[in-house]
């Protein structure tokens, strides 16, 4: 992962352009982040999908670029193409799949008093990251 601290573009502190990382599902890139907000970039390769999860500090704006996203919000399925935004509230249990055979990339914008990675709590997930049950 690459990233440093340092004054962003919108004279934000912070850490900002650079810092990504490879997940099975694909990959993400963190393009904007200040405080109150994060926006990523994800790419979901072909059949695809991330964890079924909950924020308990963020909501999430999609706005899907290329490719056509299958939505799932509060168990709802939605389908999602180029310029198609979805809100997901924080709280709400959601996901994003690519059961297309081109990549998914969608422009994620988080809101909230705290976005970091660990503010994710799995319910399901296809590669063994969901806590063991209590």
């Amino acid at each position: 992962m690459d990233y440093y601290a340092g004054l962003s573009a919108a004279g934000h502190w912070g850490v900002v352009m650079g810092m990504s990382d490879v997940r099975p599902w694909g990959s993400w890139e963190i393009l904007d982040e200040a405080a109150g907000y994060k926006v990523k970039r994800l790419v979901v390769t072909s059949q695809q999908r991330l964890s079924y999860q909950t924020h308990r500090h963020r909501a999430e704006h999609w706005v899907v670029v290329s490719g056509k996203a299958t939505c799932v919000l509060d168990g709802e399925t939605s389908y999602a193409g180029p310029g198609d935004c979805v809100e997901v509230p924080i709280g709400a249990a959601h996901r994003i799949v690519n059961e297309q055979d081109e990549l998914l990339v969608i422009i994620e914008i988080q809101r909230g008093q705290y976005t970091g990675e660990d503010d994710i709590l799995r319910l399901e997930d296809d590669y063994g990251r969901c806590p063991a049950p209590r």
